[in-house]
């Protein structure tokens, strides 16, 4: 589809993703409303795959998976007022798993909540990756968390299975992603995990004005890091990783 505008419509209970773009160009989509229960799986709000210009705002998505996925191959994607939850966040990915996936670029998510998730923002990516492919230029700025599990996670030895072996570290290279003005209760107390490839190391990840407490209160919520030095600007709570 092509400069298409959806707006005020609703879906429920959709056995698979309600609404999957692929190959679209110039889509406008607002005032949607997506509701699925909490344990239905693969029940994505919204899957985005090899689009470009793409614009969704001010929607209620709750369901059993993300409420929002951007796949492989697209560009200049915009999400802004959305509020999510249940469900498992808005993420990027998964990426990495098939040979020849097209580069994800030009990624801005902003002004969103997310209400008791599984995860916040989250970035994932296969290990043992057949080719390589790369997510950069990506935004996700002034997002507030309500008890969320993972509220900033970057999981590049994504694996949704009960196990996996992995042969060898992702291959999608991951720069230039700025984590601006995101505050909120975490439930977990890592509130910020960066686990990149050690493959392809991230590069140019941004933390600026991050502001999460542990919902309970009871202690500090902490950081973790692999396979990359993340740069810093403003509040950081929790501390920068060691």
């Amino acid at each position: 589809m092509n400069r298409t505008i959806v707006r005020g419509i609703t879906s429920v209970n959709s056995k698979f993703f309600h609404m999957a773009l692929v190959e679209c160009k110039n889509f406008k989509g607002s005032k949607i409303k997506i509701s699925a229960p909490a344990d239905s799986p693969n029940t994505d709000g919204i899957h985005i795959q090899r689009s470009s210009g793409v614009y969704f705002s001010r929607s209620l998505i709750g369901t059993g998976d993300d409420c929002i996925s951007i796949g492989q191959g697209n560009s200049q994607v915009t999400i802004t007022s959305i509020s999510c939850g249940p469900g498992h966040g808005i993420s990027v990915g998964s990426l990495g798993r098939y040979k020849d996936e097209g580069d994800v670029s030009g990624l801005v998510v902003r002004d969103c909540t997310m209400i008791g998730t599984s995860n916040g923002i989250r970035i994932k990516t296969w290990a043992n990756s057949p080719g390589r492919s790369a997510a950069t230029n990506m935004t996700f700025e002034n997002i507030n968390m309500e008890n969320v599990t993972n509220p900033i996670i970057i999981d590049q030895a994504y694996c949704p299975f009960a196990s996996c072996t992995p042969m060898g570290p992702s291959q999608v290279k991951l720069s230039d992603i700025y984590f601006k003005k995101i505050q909120g209760t975490s439930l977990s107390a890592v509130a910020v995990a960066l686990e990149c490839s050690k493959g392809i190391p991230c590069q140019d990840i941004y933390l600026e004005d991050v502001h999460l407490e542990l919902a309970t209160g009871e202690k500090q919520v902490t950081s973790t890091c692999k396979n990359v030095r993340a740069k810093y600007i403003g509040t950081q709570i929790p501390p920068p990783c060691a």
